[in-house]
């Protein structure tokens, strides 16, 4: 689905762009297509129109945000590696993009050799949640009742591979419980099977689950940061609620097609390093219950190499599969 930053995640339209004195490298020069693997109105997709909008203040060019959810995010993941590597098209993944790689043994594309990582952008905790019909109050509760019921209890995420999927699974491994692991397009769909009861328990984004929880359609059990959230102050981590131990944050950052020119991605990444630092991207990134986060292409590149090694292991010892 494609649609512009300038207007909210479902609807499409043209976004004017305003004429600009040429630029130095003399990039952008046509519209910028922003690929991001996951539905309108994930975590990820919310920080592409976020950082969007600001290219366009920037260069004065469209900026078209293209979602291209599935298969843990290697759909849309496939379609940058393919891409001319001039700048023109990006992609905007989360922690996913080292999840695949930790699972899929025969990606479209190399995560290392197909890609220049350009920087990190934002960390974001997950929280642990479940419905109110499920009678479960604490994480501790619900310890309890899987290992009642082992292989009986289902958690949902936004794909195999996706960050929702290894924090749900780093959990099940920290807790010592069986549980099964119900794959989604997206967080969103996670969010409304977990609310009907037909999913156990979910680890979505905190942004995504905020709404409900304060409208009491899903209970908050814990927060998966090392710390409390100051969105939901109440709650606490789910190390100190019952699984020692346990913590995860999630990621996400731009990257670019193999062979995109040097100027080039070094210009990306100065403008990437400008906005993190502005109040309101800090402020509303905050309000997602995330923190901006900036990098290096070189601190960006380390942290994928050493991602896809520790969350292999993980989904090796779940025994996670790849859907054919």
């Amino acid at each position: 689905m494609r649609s512009f930053v300038h207007i909210l995640p479902l609807v499409a339209a043209v976004v004017a762009a305003p004429s600009v004195p040429a630029q130095t490298s003399n990039y952008p020069t046509k519209p910028i297509r922003i690929i991001v693997p996951f539905t309108p109105g994930s975590a990820t997709d919310l920080l592409a129109r976020m950082y969007g909008t600001k290219f366009i203040d920037a260069w004065g060019q469209q900026v078209v945000i293209d979602n291209r959810s599935g298969a843990g995010s290697t759909i849309g993941t496939a379609i940058v590696a393919g891409a001319t590597p001039d700048g023109h098209t990006l992609l905007l993944n989360s922690s996913a993009f080292a999840g695949s790689a930790s699972i899929y043994p025969k990606l479209p594309y190399d995560p290392h050799k197909d890609f220049i990582p350009i920087s990190l952008i934002a960390a974001n905790p997950l929280l642990l949640v479940v419905a109110p019909s499920l009678g479960v109050k604490s994480v501790k509760d619900l310890v309890a009742m899987a290992k009642s019921q082992p292989g009986k209890l289902t958690f949902a995420s936004s794909g195999i591979g996706s960050g929702t999927h290894y924090g749900g699974e780093l959990f099940a491994q920290t807790a010592k419980i069986s549980v099964v692991h119900v794959p989604y397009k997206g967080t969103p769909e996670t969010i409304t099977d977990t609310v009907s009861g037909r999913i156990h328990y979910a680890v979505p984004p905190i942004l995504a689950a905020l709404p409900l929880v304060r409208e009491g359609r899903l209970i908050a059990l814990g927060v998966t940061s090392p710390e409390r959230s100051a969105l939901l102050p109440d709650v606490p981590t789910v190390a100190a609620a019952g699984v020692p131990g346990y913590k995860y944050e999630g990621w996400f950052g731009i990257l670019a097609p193999a062979k995109t020119p040097v100027h080039v991605v070094e210009k990306i990444g100065r403008e990437v390093t400008r906005i993190a630092a502005m109040k309101d991207i800090k402020d509303r990134i905050a309000a997602m219950g995330g923190r901006s986060w900036p990098s290096t292409p070189a601190e960006f590149e380390h942290l994928i190499r050493s991602e896809i090694e520790t969350r292999g292991k993980v989904f090796r010892k779940a025994g996670v599969k790849p859907v054919s």
